[in-house]
């Protein structure tokens, strides 16, 4: 397994923190040349001399995902340095927590642009090179796209689009290029440490596992499903919840 990766190239979107500084690392440690994007320069500078360190392979790139310009940009450096990728991992994402009616339409295309739109920006910038590498797309959803919670509206819209979206884009290019889709439940990432512990606590009930999962646990079947041993994987949706999605109790 350390060695599942080794001469690929691997981007990752939303790199600088959280899962996609988990992914990045762990696609390191296999042997991948991870370019960590990131809308925080210093974010993704700082993760990628984290890997360099230990002997790994990263380029820190700044990107807006939202931006086809940024998608370009990066497309064009990534082909001429590295002649190509095996691996986008779409991972970056934002959310602004407040009911339909006050969103402003600002935010609403805030987050629609950053976590679905990038999705689509993502295949116009890199499909070449992925049909080229025979390689695959693994987007990062959420259970927001299976489960309503109060104050997300555009952020369930988004993760549900990107669910749909990542079925579609594996019809339309397969069998070159396999699209899968990873859907975290309560991981442990920065914004948690804002929660109050009666929300985690009611989080932790709510969850079979008990506890609230792990950066490098989503990494994990990130890697599984980029991976030579998911070949026959493509359009698919992959819980990472702790089966925090298939408990209901009435009595919480």
């Amino acid at each position: 397994m350390a060695s599942r990766f080794t001469d690929s190239v691997v981007v990752v979107t939303g790199g600088g923190s959280g899962i996609g500084a988990a992914t990045s690392r762990r696609f390191a440690a296999e042997g991948a040349t991870v370019v960590v994007a990131d809308i925080s320069a210093d974010a993704a500078a700082a993760v990628a001399a984290e890997i360099e360190d230990k002997g790994g392979s990263a380029l820190p790139i700044r990107c807006d995902v939202s931006s086809a310009a940024d998608w370009a940009a990066m497309a064009e450096h990534v082909e001429s340095r590295f002649g190509g990728l095996n691996v986008v991992h779409n991972n970056a994402a934002t959310v602004t927590i407040k009911p339909a009616h006050e969103l402003e339409e600002a935010e609403w295309e805030r987050q629609i642009g950053v976590n679905l739109t990038s999705v689509y920006l993502s295949v116009r910038a890199f499909l070449p090179s992925l049909r080229r590498s025979r390689g695959c797309i693994v987007n990062t959803s959420s259970v927001h796209a299976m489960l309503g919670f109060p104050g997300r509206s555009a952020y369930a819209a988004s993760k549900g689009g990107m669910v749909s979206l990542t079925r579609q884009l594996a019809v339309d290019y397969g069998p070159e290029v396999r699209v899968n889709a990873v859907l975290p439940g309560p991981i442990l990432t920065p914004p948690w440490k804002a929660e109050s512990d009666e929300y985690i606590d009611l989080t932790l009930r709510s969850t079979p596992a008990g506890r609230l999962g792990t950066p490098a646990e989503v990494a994990a079947a990130v890697c599984f499903l980029a991976s030579s041993e998911a070949s026959y994987i493509s359009g698919a949706t992959l819980l990472v919840d702790g089966g925090f999605s298939a408990q209901k109790d009435p009595t919480q």
